[in-house]
């Protein structure tokens, strides 16, 4: 029988230690290789600390999209990465609160005033008034429609790069088959120089059944939307949507 080959000794008499093999070398290389710092990935990740426990009527799907939508502004408005734009919010607020100012200083002049004299006035307020709510209603309608996020994120990588995203949601109707759906559609510009050169753009859209976040009791999963959203959100700002 031949003899079994036995590891070099060292010049002590103990044997060499054997070196690692290819695969274990590489496979240690890639676990201990960090990941880089402000990868949207990272940057995407649920916050992993006690939050309020948020809890909807289940049976309300109102009430489940208002508790999806806020999560969601809670979780792109975060420091480190968006800030949220109030554009939408504001013009509509200012629209509302010229029609009560309107409304009220009409009422005071009809008040003040009497009835034959203040006509011309009054008519004036209540047309006035009857065109600023208008206003406000079609803007809602027309101009921010699903809109629920507007967020603007600024880095510097040699330059000032700004990152703008837009994300609309709305609420797919049940079916026999399926339960209703929370559904998100996003879209993303990076630019440069004050918008005049253009980086990288890209859209994604996705949804998930209203039941994979609440549970029986109507209680949020609040990590899991925010894994799903950051699953949706990380791509786009990579590159990697279409």
């Amino acid at each position: 029988m031949a003899p079994r080959s036995r590891k070099p000794a060292q010049p002590n008499g103990k044997p060499a230690p054997s070196s690692p093999s290819p695969l274990s070398a590489n496979v240690a290389t890639l676990s201990d290789k960090p990941e880089a710092e402000g990868a949207p990935s990272a940057l995407l990740a649920p916050v992993l600390e006690d939050r309020e426990e948020v809890k909807v009527n289940n049976a309300s799907v109102t009430e489940m999209k208002h508790a999806c939508d806020d999560a969601l502004k809670r979780f792109l408005s975060r420091p480190d990465l968006f800030k949220q734009i109030y554009t939408h919010t504001d013009v509509r607020l200012a629209l509302g609160w010229l029609s009560v100012f309107v409304a009220g200083g009409t009422g005071l002049y009809g008040w003040k005033v009497d009835f034959e004299n203040s006509k011309p006035g009054v008519w004036a307020g209540v047309i006035l008034y009857v065109l600023l709510t208008l206003a406000q209603t079609l803007y809602a309608y027309f101009v921010e429609g699903d809109i629920v996020f507007v967020g603007k994120r600024k880095t510097f990588d040699k330059r000032i790069v700004t990152e703008r995203i837009t994300v609309t949601s709305r609420t797919i109707p049940s079916t026999p088959a399926t339960a209703p759906a929370y559904a998100l559609s996003l879209t993303y510009v990076c630019s440069a120089a004050g918008g005049k050169t253009l980086l990288g753009k890209g859209r994604a859209a996705a949804e998930r059944g209203y039941n994979e976040f609440f549970d029986t009791r109507g209680v949020m999963d609040q990590e899991r939307f925010e894994r799903w959203v950051g699953s949706v959100v990380s791509p786009v700002m990579e590159g990697k949507s279409e």
